[in-house]
């Protein structure tokens, strides 16, 4: 029998220390061969640094790096089986793009026709043989993206990494591009670490997402998992919109004590007409989002938001609002199970 394949990538106990501050700490991650992973976080959470930890550009002080079952720690950028896409693309502004795409090559002294045949072939499969002998500064900014990825792509990786490479585009191109990179990784099959601080990006393309919060992973889930039951109060309310109270929830009412109960707007129901248990509250506001709108309730001083579809109710307007599922979470940890209530049951509103 042939032993499984090696995972594509593999981080073991991850340390780095910069400036006399703790940035990353025993950070520890298995990516599997052929996956899309993102580390997602808030801004200084340590994700890009792990990023050029991984592609070379920074040691780390303790932990070791796998990439297919090589162990590439102490090896320099150039010496490791990975390419990385930069935030800024890093393009050559004065070389066509065919010439950008082949200049990793050409450093490494292949032979002209199989450079030419390789970056044509690349330029292809991103849809930019068009574009061949344009300079970057006359192409569009997803173009100028492509361009990056395939320069990376063309040295033929185990392991592709990209920095926050949608930063620098629209709205509208990022879920375009964002679409494109997915498709074109698993067309593939390479292993891709994406570092993203954009929790709409990392869910809608990673097959499993790591977030990060000040140096550590607080929880690695596929994105429905991350969504549905974060592990970590942290993680709850830095994933979607969440309605926090104070206090403990048994099902019908929040007492004074020491837990933390969250409500996914899109688990509270909103009626006009009163409801077995539900609460009474006043609408302050009504945010369209398009195909749903955001309702903002208030009782008293205690505010909720509630997502609701179809026809909403008016800014002023009296309803009755009840919820369907609650996270309650002690000492910042998923208390098991989650609260989930099948019937209606009151607004955590209302404490006894």
């Amino acid at each position: 029998m042939s032993s499984p394949a090696p995972e594509g990538l593999q981080l073991n106990g991850l340390g780095k220390t910069l400036g006399g501050r703790t940035i990353i700490d025993d950070l520890s991650l298995t990516v599997r061969r052929g996956e899309l992973v993102s580390l997602l976080g808030p801004s200084g959470c340590g994700k890009t640094t792990t990023l050029r930890m991984i592609a070379g550009f920074l040691q780390p002080d303790a932990g070791s790096i796998v990439m297919a079952g090589r162990d590439v720690t102490r090896l320099g950028p150039d010496k490791r089986p990975s390419a990385m896409v930069f935030q800024n693309y890093a393009l050559w502004p004065h070389l066509t793009v065919a010439k950008n795409v082949a200049y990793p090559l050409r450093l490494r002294r292949l032979p002209r026709a199989e450079i030419a045949d390789r970056v044509d072939r690349m330029l292809g499969l991103v849809n930019l043989l068009h574009h061949r002998d344009s300079r970057p500064p006359r192409i569009s900014g997803g173009e100028q993206q492509r361009v990056a990825l395939a320069r990376a792509l063309v040295q033929e990786p185990d392991v592709l990494l990209l920095d926050e490479p949608l930063s620098n585009l629209d709205a509208k191109l990022r879920v375009r591009v964002r679409e494109d990179i997915r498709d074109l990784q698993q067309r593939l099959g390479i292993t891709t670490v994406i570092v993203t601080h954009d929790q709409e990006e990392a869910l809608s393309i990673s097959d499993r997402v790591a977030v990060m919060n000040a140096g550590r992973i607080e929880q690695f889930s596929s994105p429905a998992e991350l969504y549905a039951r974060p592990a970590t109060e942290f993680v709850a309310t830095f994933i979607g919109a969440l309605n926090r109270f104070d206090g403990t929830f048994d099902g019908t009412r929040i007492h004074p004590g020491p837990d933390v109960v969250g409500v996914r707007p899109e688990n509270v129901t909103v009626s006009t007409a009163p409801r077995p248990g539900a609460l009474r509250a006043i609408v302050e506001r009504v945010v369209p989002h398009g195909h749903f709108d955001e309702v903002r309730l208030r009782r008293e001083d205690v505010t909720l938001a509630a997502y609701v579809s179809g026809a909403a109710p008016r800014a002023g307007e009296v309803v009755f609002a009840s919820i369907d599922a609650a996270l309650v979470y002690r000492d910042g940890r998923l208390v098991e199970p989650s609260v989930s209530a099948p019937v209606a049951a009151p607004v955590p509103a209302v404490v006894a």
